[in-house]
């Protein structure tokens, strides 16, 4: 009987916290010619249109510019999101798109309530 009091203690607060959940997304660098400077594109999984932008956007709708890769790193850090897995794809035109895999986690909660960053 003392036994299943120790584990009902143990375990209880793990059931009564709210479970975590992770998300993903895939961040695209593109470059530009003569310059730089980088486009982000982000893909959080959401179905997408043929013109819909994917621009990386702040909380006010303005399209996030950066100056390098390691700036736009350092923002999505900065917003939380881990950095998961980082390639290269090189394009027929000779030109590189970096792909970035972010996660980040979130409160079961969390997820009906904020929209993705």
């Amino acid at each position: 009987m003392k036994n299943l009091f120790l584990l009902l203690a143990i375990s209880l607060p793990q059931l009564l916290s709210a479970q975590k959940l992770e998300r993903y997304c895939e961040i695209m660098a593109i470059g530009k010619l003569f310059s730089q400077k980088v486009t982000i594109t982000v893909d959080f999984g959401e179905e997408s249109w043929f013109f819909k932008d994917t621009r990386l956007k702040d909380s006010t709708g303005n399209v996030v510019r950066f100056n390098s890769v390691v700036d736009a790193l350092n923002y999505m850090g900065s917003q939380q999101w881990k950095l998961v897995n980082a390639f290269p794809i090189s394009e027929s035109g000779g030109g590189k798109v970096l792909h970035f895999y972010f996660k980040k986690e979130y409160d079961a909660s969390e997820l009906s309530t904020e929209t993705k960053k």
